[in-house]
């Protein structure tokens, strides 16, 4: 795009989910929502958009309230746009872990963003050195 003086204006893309902005996603209900995910996620929030409600309600709460992140041990429900922007803080089995819910997330569940397995380390122990020299 140019204006009068030939200077290039520079937007930035925005963000849609089926077409909608996070704007119109906001004002939508848990149901109407549910009609623009993908038929296993729609089933999901469809059969348990109480759960869902009760969830956002909860979050919405907790953080007027002054708290800077919500924990949960939730990981099967799916992130709404009612989310965007909020710390969560998921459990994957051991410990917390931290997540900032962004735009790109609507639509995935909230384990996704927590990893229950973490990276095996693999060293050289001494141990099995030991016991590689006493088979011999």
């Amino acid at each position: 795009m140019t204006n009068e003086n030939n200077e290039v204006e520079v937007r930035k893309k925005e963000q849609l989910f089926r077409g909608k902005s996070l704007e119109e996603l906001k004002t939508l209900e848990v149901r109407e929502f549910a009609k623009l995910l993908s038929s296993n996620r729609k089933r999901n929030v469809l059969r348990n958009f109480q759960e869902h409600e009760k969830f956002l309600s909860l979050v919405n709460e907790k953080l007027s309230k002054g708290k800077k992140s919500v924990r949960t041990h939730k990981r099967e429900l799916i992130i709404l746009p009612g989310l965007v922007g909020i710390k969560l803080q998921i459990y994957n089995g051991r410990d917390f872990s931290p997540v900032d819910v962004s735009f790109e997330m609507i639509g995935h569940k909230l384990g996704e963003f927590s990893p229950t397995r973490s990276k095996t380390k693999h060293s050289k122990d001494e141990k099995s050195k030991k016991t590689a020299k006493v088979k011999k």
